[in-house]
């Protein structure tokens, strides 16, 4: 029965990551269009139309990284207190993501501009999703991995 109830904690983190996001992801989407292409026109965010496919699909994947970030994130910092692992952990996450998207912006001759943008907001995501995570288990909502 312990192996059960572990898994259902994991799946409580992920779907905890998950919300939170894809939250994340939501409000960074509406201050890029909204807001940021009005200072930073090179960014280019003023060609993004919220309501698309490209826009949903995204939300999809960041939904889903959250998802697998909030289980792994559960295991990574188990009882320990180490400030490094939770950190790690973030960048860990946030640096992947983030680099895959200056390699696609480089492989297509754009502006590294937006795309090291696009690293500090996906580190962002994850640190916002790690602090849900953490408040979920300080209230006792989450068991952290033993």
């Amino acid at each position: 029965m312990e192996l059960m109830a572990e898994r259902l904690e994991s799946l409580k983190a992920g779907v905890i990551g998950s919300i939170s996001l894809g939250l994340a992801f939501l409000s960074t989407s509406l201050i890029n269009v909204l807001w940021l292409y009005k200072y930073f026109y090179l960014v280019g965010y003023h060609t993004i139309n919220m309501v698309s496919l490209q826009v949903l699909l995204s939300g999809v994947i960041a939904g889903f990284s959250g998802f697998l970030f909030g289980v792994t994130y559960r295991y990574i910092i188990r009882v320990d207190t180490n400030p490094h692992l939770k950190t790690g952990g973030i960048l860990a996450f946030g640096l992947v993501r983030g680099l895959t998207q200056i390699e696609v912006g480089w492989n297509i001759n754009n502006p590294l501009l937006p795309f090291l943008i696009l690293v500090a907001e996906s580190i962002l995501w994850f640190a916002l999703a790690a602090f849900a995570l953490d408040t979920a288990i300080l209230r006792k909502w989450l068991k952290p991995f033993s």
